[in-house]
């Protein structure tokens, strides 16, 4: 088995600090993201569960792309709420980028490590020759 991991030396975090894991590891055609916050710089940016949502899923999105994935590869995504009352919210942004094609997915209410209001990560799989 093939292991290959991305952004190990660019992961920051609030005040450019390094963080101590990749951004995604690939593994014999799966792709596991590592969770995403709504962050821009290393700073999490201001605003309510919807900018911050559109924020978090933009930046996995980005990973996805950087390792040669899609939207359409993804097979699962965690998602986790700082307030669970934001629940319909999250999900109408959700829906914008997964439409009528959504992955499987968890969503849990937690309290969040850094101040934001919502984290995402997620496991892809495209067929390896």
């Amino acid at each position: 088995m093939t292991i290959k991991r991305y952004g190990v030396d660019e992961a920051k975090g609030s005040g450019q600090q390094k963080l101590p894991f990749a951004k995604a590891t690939k593994a014999d055609g799966w792709l596991y993201v590592s969770g995403q916050t709504p962050m821009v710089d290393g700073e999490i940016i201001d605003g309510g569960i919807v900018a911050q949502a559109n924020q978090a899923i933009r930046n996995m999105i980005e990973i996805l792309e950087t390792a040669g994935y899609t939207t359409a590869d993804i097979v699962r995504i965690g998602v986790w709420l700082d307030d669970s009352r934001d629940f319909w919210s999250f999900n109408k942004v959700f829906a914008q980028y997964f439409g009528d094609h959504p992955p499987a997915r968890a969503c849990v209410q937690s309290a969040m490590v850094v101040d934001c209001k919502v984290e995402v990560d997620c496991i892809a799989y495209r067929k390896t020759s």
